[in-house]
């Protein structure tokens, strides 16, 4: 057994294929096959399924497979810690981001940071925050940016930059001219609305409850996965919705989207930096943290 076995295993096991697994390895599938063998031979057990479409991790496979994750972490905070020992950063990052975050924010920040650090390999995760929260908790990620406060108290979090709800209509609904709209009002539109353990959700319905409302009281037209399902679901008027402005600048810009306020309610919120409260980060991350932070306080 070697790190590199441990690599094409956990490849096979995530990908569930071992063609696609060969590809993303740049090896041949039956070379690919024959280090899984090797590795079904050395611990005495099978450890992926060959079903007719797919491959699947046995009992045991997935067992090696949370141990192999471990391992390969390790492994990479070794390199990086020792390239940093040498004076450079260098090594993998696994960052997360839920859906506002991860679309709109660190998209344009990791385009800089990669620059500056040719020699970090970084990935982004898009999930919304309850999967980006069990991500961490994992140890899959290592940072993550999300739009809601985690109860957990393994999960660190801090204040990142503000951003600003607002109720989401078309261009020509009958509501499109006013500057904001009262919360009885609001009561009688149809909603679109993001599905549990989205950050935005949770925001929303903490601003409700401060008033005495709940989803509930609102006529609810559809329940969406993503936010550019919601966006595209507004313009094509399935109903409205509360979304970040960030979301939906481009459609406020071209004037097909309009956003109102909504009278009586605190629709601001952060996005928080989040992490693992007791694993040290990587210098990799480290230095992301500090450079993340830097480029948000320079965002007019």
């Amino acid at each position: 057994m070697d790190l590199w076995q441990l690599k094409i295993f956990c490849q096979v096991v995530e990908l569930n294929s071992f063609s696609r697994a060969a590809e993303t390895v740049h090896l041949s599938q039956p070379t690919v096959s024959s280090h899984i063998k090797d590795l079904e031979d050395h611990f005495g057990c099978r450890l992926i399924d060959r079903l007719p479409k797919q491959a699947v991790a046995t009992p045991a496979g997935e067992l090696l497979y949370d141990y192999a994750r471990k391992i390969l972490a390790m492994g990479d905070e070794a390199e990086a810690a020792l390239a940093e020992f040498n004076g450079t950063i260098k090594g993998r990052l696994s960052v997360g981001g839920s859906t506002i975050p991860g679309g709109y924010l660190l998209p344009r920040v990791i385009g800089e940071f990669t620059r500056r650090y040719p020699d970090v390999f970084l990935s982004l995760v898009v999930k919304d925050t309850q999967q980006i929260i069990g991500e961490i908790l994992s140890g899959h990620l290592e940072l993550a940016v999300v739009g809601a406060r985690s109860a957990d108290p393994i999960i660190r979090q801090e204040q990142l930059i503000k951003d600003e709800l607002r109720l989401i209509v078309p261009a020509d609904h009958r509501w499109a001219a006013n500057k904001s709209v009262s919360l009885k009002l609001l009561s009688t539109g149809s909603f679109i609305i993001r599905e549990r353990g989205s950050g935005t959700l949770t925001s929303i319905q903490m601003s409700l409850a401060r008033k005495g409302y709940q989803m509930d009281d609102f006529n609810i037209a559809a329940e969406m996965g993503s936010t550019e399902a919601v966006r595209q679901g507004i313009k094509n008027h399935v109903g409205i919705s509360i979304l970040s402005t960030l979301a939906v600048a481009e459609d406020l810009k071209a004037g097909t989207l309009k956003a109102l306020k909504i009278e009586g309610l605190n629709l601001k919120r952060y996005f928080y930096l989040t992490h693992h409260r007791n694993r040290t980060l990587s210098p990799p991350g480290r230095a992301f943290k500090d450079f993340l932070k830097q480029a948000l306080a320079s965002l007019p």
